[in-house]
């Protein structure tokens, strides 16, 4: 990985970031595309001086990407959203931006591709989301036939979205909603595996062309992942069910916010078992080894405690 020049669109972002770690301590060269690249300063102090550029460009703005990626050796469309908002729609972000940043790698004659998808994935999905990240992983293969998709389970780690925002509603809500009962299962996986594996990716010559689900050691239901959250926080909060319709209800209003918690297509894919498939390869294929979840998660949820992170799990226990 030495000298080797990498462009990463969505470096700035949850996994992003972790990505552009990792390469640098490998000694990559890395151009990170991101809509506001002021905000991503804070990834050039991760390599030596140079090694990390971040510029402004839209993932739509061929003509600068273009520039971009030309001269690299590997390219990685780390972009996402959970949500829409304004102009960046799940086509857009998913599936439109993917596919030009693959055509433009593979005119500019780079080697490795890597794009990230999502386990659930479907072109016949009632979620939004997964329809468009399966659009997303066709028009990429379109385009660059040997590029590497990694489809993530729910990932966790210190930036992420679903522990962190749990871990707040539980400091001030005596109870916390199950959707749908909270029965569906996730193989929660670790932000540091999942960039693990996309360096792997880029070093393999065998992931070309391959899609790997990523999910970590354990299967456990969204009821158990709040349980488990509670622990780690040292509360106690009731659980409670709640119907998917009425849950779906709530978040029409929901989604009138600049920036809704939870949104209808959210909903739907919370009633969608998300863990690695039979028979599909991952992490131990990539040679990572995956990362229990209670490992990390005392890491950054111990803030979450009544008394702070230096409180003792015990003492913050029924607050």
């Amino acid at each position: 990985m030495k000298d080797r020049r990498v462009t990463i669109v969505g470096g700035a972002g949850f996994i992003g970031r972790h990505i552009v770690k990792r390469l640098a301590a490998k000694g990559a060269v890395i151009a990170v595309a991101s809509p506001h690249a002021i905000r991503a300063g804070f990834l050039r102090p991760m390599g030596d001086v140079g090694q990390i550029a971040t510029v402004d460009a839209d993932i739509a703005d061929e003509s600068l990407l273009a520039q971009l990626i030309a001269g690299s050796d590997a390219v990685i469309c780390a972009a996402g959203i959970l949500a829409p908002r304004g102009a960046n729609n799940f086509a857009r972000v998913h599936r439109q931006g993917p596919a030009l940043l693959a055509r433009l790698a593979k005119t500019a004659g780079v080697e490795r591709f890597v794009h990230f998808s999502a386990i659930g994935a479907d072109p016949n999905s009632a979620s939004v989301y997964a329809r468009s990240k399966a659009a997303g992983e066709a028009a990429v293969l379109a385009a660059f036939p040997a590029a590497t998709i990694l489809r993530p389970s729910l990932v966790f780690g210190p930036e992420d979205d679903l522990f962190n925002r749990f871990a707040v509603l539980a400091r001030y809500l005596p109870a916390l909603p199950l959707i749908g009962g909270g029965e569906t299962r996730f193989q929660p996986v670790f932000v540091g595996d999942v960039a693990d594996a996309a360096v792997a990716a880029l070093d393999r010559p065998g992931a070309a062309g391959k899609i790997f689900e990523l999910g970590g050691p354990q299967i456990l239901t969204f009821r158990q992942l709040m349980e488990l959250l509670l622990r780690e926080t040292g509360r106690r909060r009731a659980l409670v069910p709640v119907p998917a319709e009425l849950a779906a209800f709530g978040a029409y209003f929901l989604e009138f916010l600049p920036h809704p918690p939870l949104t209808r297509d959210q909903i739907k894919l919370l009633q969608i078992d998300n863990v690695v498939a039979a028979g599909m390869p991952g992490l131990d294929a990539l040679g990572i080894a995956p990362t229990a979840l209670e490992l990390v998660l005392p890491s950054y949820l111990d803030r979450f405690r009544r008394g702070g992170r230096f409180a003792p799990v015990n003492a913050a226990a029924g607050r």
